[in-house]
């Protein structure tokens, strides 16, 4: 046999120099790939055996079913969905955890995030612990409840963070959130050990915010603008609340232990927001989604401003009904115009900035202002694809199934060749982090547009966001405050077609489609959809029974190539 091998045209030579050539020209594969992979032969009885023992013996893998691209565990148990929890992955859920002494921006910074984050599209929500305190101490005494040596205290808050945490999980686990902020002081590395320990037990990542300021003159403006009319003071003077209030910083003074970044906490993902966001430190960004934290975090500011909104004037398209296109502005429509430039005037705004689309009626009412204005092609109009410059009648026409798409689900609907609202909200991303920037800029733009942008200051959720009202020839002044925005709406008395479209009856009766959540105001909006996270094989088998959607029936649940009854096999 030796002899014969030594031919080359012997089938076992044959055999050996394939083996060797693949082995050279194709890159290593698994395993339990090693059969499939040599060049179609007779199989022998050996080759079977061989292949059932190492079948019997390979650890288990999840491969692919060539009928169903769902993934399959080769040991007949339920399949394991592809995402779980577990910091090693990319899109595991986050616990920003806020760090800093009393009266230095840390609810201003967790509602501001939070407001960005939803409004993006990733589901987070804020666990304010001192909420948590107030529920368990209904009287508020004095700053003695936070004295490092009140041991009673001590524990009544250490129980308030433990059952926020224990929200934390629930939200982030069975109520599909994404992020979870933990908005309390934070100040020693004990409690920041215990957060990071949480963490870890349930496969959540960890990023952690400081806000740092040493500036008397800002922790000052701050107890007087928020701190004394917060619950804790309703019924004291705003002299004894301020003195209470500082020696409640004074408690945990004593106690503070900043990040370290450079020494003891040099593996932690943080930011340090340093005086206001004069200056930053970042260490360990980890993903994605702490990126564009850290930028968000980087171009917000505090500084006094004001923003104001407002559509073109009334367009050609407008009087006819018409959505999309590039007309000019109708005779109202250029009244509106002089008219905004007396409104302007009349502000006596410093340094405004005037901000257009590149789209010819807001082009022409900035020019009536006799102002420098900047063009954003970002601020353009939602693409309509197919139905631009068509009325909505024609488009029920034309493309009623389109028509009756976009009633059921205006956020998420986009026009075919055209946009969606969430495909137009990413377009305004980088317009709202130069908003952020800004002091005093008037935004001349388009109804979706600014329906976007008003969802953003105000908090909407994607539901309500295609139904806020932006009449024409109305001015929404937006003036930011502690906790949010005010918002004022000046009419400047021109005559306009209305364009707005209340939403359908058969769309208010109809099941909610997938929403953000809206943390800083949850009654707003209605509860989204709960889907539950799995952690581990052992807690999916145990509810599998309960979700069988998890595991398709038709699908086997055997690997290819494995004995199968006639009634198991997918049709």
């Amino acid at each position: 046999e030796s002899a014969a091998a030594a031919c080359s045209n012997h089938p076992a030579q044959r055999r050996l120099q394939q083996k060797a050539f693949f082995k050279i020209i194709r890159p290593p594969l698994p395993s339990y790939f090693f059969f499939s992979s040599l060049p179609p032969r007779k199989r022998t009885k050996v080759d079977a055996e061989r292949k059932k023992t190492f079948v019997l013996k390979m650890p288990m893998e999840l491969t692919q079913s060539r009928i169903q691209k769902i993934w399959l565990p080769n040991d007949n148990r339920p399949a394991l969905p592809r995402r779980s929890c577990g910091p090693q992955l990319a899109n595991s859920p986050t616990v920003i955890v806020m760090v800093g002494l009393p009266a230095r921006g840390k609810t201003y910074i967790s509602k501001k995030l939070t407001r960005y984050l939803n409004w993006i599209g990733v589901p987070t929500k804020v666990f304010n612990v001192g909420e948590y305190r107030r529920e368990a101490v209904k009287h508020y005494s004095s700053y003695d409840f936070f004295r490092p040596d009140n041991e009673e205290a001590m524990k009544v808050r250490r129980q308030c963070a433990l059952a926020a945490l224990r929200d934390v999980k629930l939200y982030l686990t069975e109520e599909a959130g994404q992020i979870a902020v933990f908005d309390a002081t934070n100040t020693t590395r004990e409690r920041r050990g215990m957060i990071l320990n949480f963490a870890k037990e349930n496969g959540f990542k960890v990023f952690f915010i400081e806000s740092v300021c040493n500036d008397p003159t800002v922790v000052a403006s701050n107890v007087m603008e928020v701190k004394l009319s917060s619950p804790d003071y309703r019924d004291r003077n705003s002299t004894d609340a301020m003195e209470d209030f500082m020696k409640r910083i004074n408690c945990y003074q004593a106690s503070y232990q900043p990040l370290d970044p450079d020494d003891y906490d040099r593996e932690l993902s943080l930011i340090k927001v340093i005086d206001v966001g004069r200056r930053f430190l970042v260490n360990r960004v980890q993903d994605h989604i702490q990126s564009r934290i850290v930028y968000y975090l980087m171009n917000i500011h505090v500084q006094p401003r004001t923003i104001y909104l407002c559509r073109h004037g009334e367009s050609e398209f407008n009087l006819k009904g018409k959505i999309g296109g590039d007309s000019g502005l109708s005779n109202r429509g250029k009244k509106f115009a002089f008219a905004l430039n007396k409104f302007v005037e009349e502000q006596n705004l410093k340094d405004l900035k005037v901000w257009t689309s590149q789209l010819k009626r807001t082009i022409q009412t900035a020019e009536a202002l006799q102002l420098p204005y900047e063009q954003w092609k970002a601020l353009n109009e939602i693409d309509a694809g197919v139905c631009e410059e068509m009325t909505y009648e024609e488009i029920r026409e034309q493309h009623p199934d389109e028509f009756v798409l976009r009633d059921q689900d205006k956020y998420y609907y986009r026009y075919p060749s055209g946009e969606s609202y969430q495909d137009l909200v990413q377009r305004l991303e980088p317009v709202i982090m130069e908003l952020e920037r800004q002091e005093n800029v008037l935004v001349i733009c388009h109804q979706a547009v600014m329906r976007c942008l008003l969802a953003y200051f105000l908090d909407k959720s994607a539901d309500e966001m295609p139904y806020l009202k932006c009449p024409l020839h109305t001015v929404l002044k937006l003036t930011p405050v502690a906790y949010g925005c005010r918002v004022e709406s000046i009419s400047l008395n021109i005559e306009a077609v209305n364009t707005h479209r209340e939403r359908p009856e058969e769309a208010k009766k109809g099941p909610n489609p997938l929403m953000r959540r809206n943390s800083v105001t949850p009654l707003a909006s209605p509860e989204p959809t709960k889907k539950p996270r799995i952690n581990s094989f052992e807690e999916h088998v145990a509810v599998s029974s309960a979700l069988p959607g998890c595991v398709p029936q038709e699908v086997p649940t055997q690997l290819p190539g494995q004995n199968m009854n006639n009634s198991q096999k997918p049709s």
